[in-house]
């Protein structure tokens, strides 16, 4: 009883035309977390004032913030960091309210269509080709570039609606379904490119028991499934004069394709001048780097 006494003076506080009160009755109001939501939606629909409509959306928009920031802490603070699960919670920035079953549904929809044309003794390019049949001929997932500019390419939920996305959104999608299907593609670093490569581990006759060297088969387009090779990759390393080969063909953590993501994300932001949507993005990926 007497917290809903205080959330009530503190409601009727909103409205206070000195900032530093809005800013006092704010924080204290954010202390309640996603249990404040119902009462500032109930707020919103009786009031007129669409200057106190907005204050009250900016309120519900830091709440659900503030419990994303969270979530990003939980997951970069976990063992390991699923690619699937960190696209989800970008998509949960602009859609706090994800319904995040149905999406997992149709993601594992589109995995159980691709399991049942694998099979044991495809080779990794018949692997791969299976993968781009579904996503881009059955599914017709479309790419776009990332000189688009487009904040919802970036979305998983909206990809799998729209069928549309960038080589994030639809990249993450084919990771996370090779991850699933124990294929052997991965994210590297390419500079200025998010590309993949199947890496096979190739065995010695005689000593099966030993670790293996690793390999990379080729290298995939998520945009389009397009197959390069490694010839095609050391034309372009050499072409933009970037020398740490190495480097370039280590796969990359999941932690740093998230933070990649976010970042081309901000970038996207501050073209179309949403600044603080920018400085948001910034602060998740803070939290990636911090842990």
């Amino acid at each position: 009883m007497q917290q809903n006494k205080e959330i009530n003076a503190l409601l009727k506080l909103i409205d206070d035309p000195d900032d530093e009160v809005f800013d006092t009755v704010a924080d204290k109001l954010l202390n309640y977390g996603k249990d404040i939501i119902p009462n500032l939606e109930q707020l919103w629909e009786v009031t007129i004032d669409e200057t106190l409509q907005e204050r009250i959306e900016l309120l519900i928009h830091r709440v659900h913030f503030q419990d994303l920031q969270q979530d990003f802490l939980e997951w970069s603070k976990s063992k390991h960091p699923e690619l699937l699960r960190g696209a989800i919670l970008i998509a949960k920035f602009q859609f706090p309210d994800l319904n995040v079953p149905a999406l997992l549904s149709q993601f594992d929809q589109i995995r159980r269509n691709i399991w049942l044309e694998l099979n044991n003794y495809l080779t990794p390019l018949e692997q791969v080709n299976v993968f781009n049949s579904i996503l881009y001929n059955y599914y017709k997932l479309q790419g776009h570039e990332l000189t688009e500019r487009e904040p919802k390419f970036f979305f998983i939920n909206q990809v799998l609606e729209s069928k549309q996305g960038n080589a994030y959104s639809l990249g993450i999608l084919y990771l996370a379904l090779c991850e699933l299907l124990d294929i052997p593609i991965f994210a590297v670093d390419i500079p200025r490119q998010f590309v993949f490569a199947y890496i096979d581990t190739l065995h010695h006759f005689f000593a099966q028991e030993s670790e293996g060297v690793q390999q990379i088969q080729f290298f995939i387009d998520p945009i389009t499934g397009m197959v390069y090779t490694q010839k095609d990759v050391d034309t372009y390393l050499r072409k933009i004069n970037a020398h740490d080969r190495d480097h370039y063909f280590t796969p990359i953590l999941s932690k740093r394709v998230i933070f990649k993501m976010l970042e081309e994300l901000s970038l996207c932001y501050r073209y179309r001048r949403e600044e603080q949507r920018a400085d948001e993005i910034q602060q998740l990926m803070r939290i990636i780097i911090e842990e």
